[in-house]
């Protein structure tokens, strides 16, 4: 534990969390500090981070950088340390995450960041800092900006957005056709019958269950995403949304059909944002011209009704039926820092090694196309 900062009135501390036991305790004040951070997304919620880490952590491995002012914690990193193939610390969530960053508490954002740059550094050592998946305007941006070393900042994974709005204002996206005939595809899934409810937390782990089956359904013989069929991740899914549906930080949702459970959406949620992050329908749907991006769409605004989100996030990807709704293009950032002379010829080498992939994909994709 090292006295990092002095604020007005009280010293910030920092300290250094290896321990998965005292990570699993933070959760009640992890929670506070992530309420008191308007750019937190849900991924960096305690429930999400320490059931990620339940289920994919390397014993000996956690470095979970914390900053107190007066014992109340005012900065996080959620970090850890890998070997790819030198010493680097990344954050906890990997690829499953779409977003990644760090808590900084609102009521003193510049002291927490410059705190937590100390104690990120001395965490650090030799090692490099690598923050992949930012969200633009991260709380992870002060940190970059008030590093002292050797820093770089990249651009990193698409993702897609939308206004938080009513169904009826996100039609007015659409040129007249396409508005006409999603109005069209609504009203036929009202004459079918199609209801939607909310699951309570206590049914959680059996609406999963389902959710991941008609998943599984939906992509077969199309190339399901290995890891959304592999125990450790129900595992994950489970423990994590029951407690964050608890906590209004998910909502699971399941669409029925004369009485049977046809479709399921995973929904994850914090202050400012909603982000569909995983759903599943039944075959038989499209077999009845359902259009199953019509239907989560339309629940998605209701659930954003009231709630005072402004962003309804598509989350990572570039999927054809995500197009349809003409959402804006962000792209997350990825901060690089090192601290010292070792560490910055790895940074530089990850900069150039970057930058090349996105060349040769960005060749790849012009060949493609026809371009040159």
């Amino acid at each position: 534990m090292t006295t990092v900062a002095t604020g007005p009135t009280t010293a910030l501390v920092g300290e250094v969390c290896a321990d998965t036991g005292r990570f699993a305790a933070l959760a009640d004040e992890w929670r506070r500090l992530h309420g008191r951070c308007r750019t937190a997304t849900p991924f960096q919620s305690h429930a999400w981070l320490h059931s990620w880490w339940t289920s994919y952590g390397v014993t000996g491995r956690l470095r979970v950088v914390l900053v107190r002012r007066g014992g109340e914690l005012v900065a996080a990193a959620p970090l850890m340390l890998v070997f790819r193939p030198f010493r680097t610390l990344v954050p906890l969530g990997g690829p499953i995450s779409d977003f990644t960053d760090v808590l900084l508490d609102d009521d003193c954002t510049q002291e927490a960041a410059r705190a937590l740059v100390t104690a990120v550094r001395e965490a650090a050592g030799g090692a490099l800092v690598d923050l992949r998946e930012v969200r633009p305007g991260g709380a992870a941006e002060r940190l970059h900006e008030q590093w002292p070393g050797a820093k770089a900042r990249l651009r990193d994974s698409a993702c897609l957005e939308l206004p938080a709005a009513p169904m009826d204002d996100l039609l007015t996206r659409l040129t007249a056709k396409p508005a006409q005939r999603a109005r069209a595809k609504l009203r036929k899934i009202d004459a079918l019958g199609v209801a939607e409810r909310q699951v309570p937390p206590e049914e959680v782990e059996t609406a999963l269950a389902s959710l991941l089956t008609l998943h599984r359904m939906q992509w077969e013989g199309r190339g399901v995403t290995p890891e959304h069929v592999r125990p450790r991740f129900a595992e994950h899914l489970t423990r994590a949304v029951r407690l964050m549906v608890a906590q209004g930080d998910a909502a699971l949702t399941e669409f029925t059909l004369d009485g049977e459970v046809v479709a399921a959406d995973l929904t994850l949620q914090s202050s400012s944002l909603a982000g569909g992050y995983l759903y599943g329908a039944h075959p038989a749907l499209r077999e009845r011209k359902v259009d199953v991006a019509a239907l989560l769409m339309r629940a998605s605004t209701r659930r954003l009704e009231g709630t005072g989100r402004t962003v309804l996030s598509l989350l990572r990807g570039n999927e054809p039926y995500k197009h349809h709704w003409r959402p804006d293009t962000i792209h997350n950032q990825r901060f690089l820092l090192a601290r010292g002379t070792r560490a910055a010829p790895l940074l530089w080498w990850c900069v150039g090694y970057a930058r090349g992939r996105g060349w040769v994909a960005g060749f790849v994709r012009g060949r493609r196309g026809g371009g040159h």
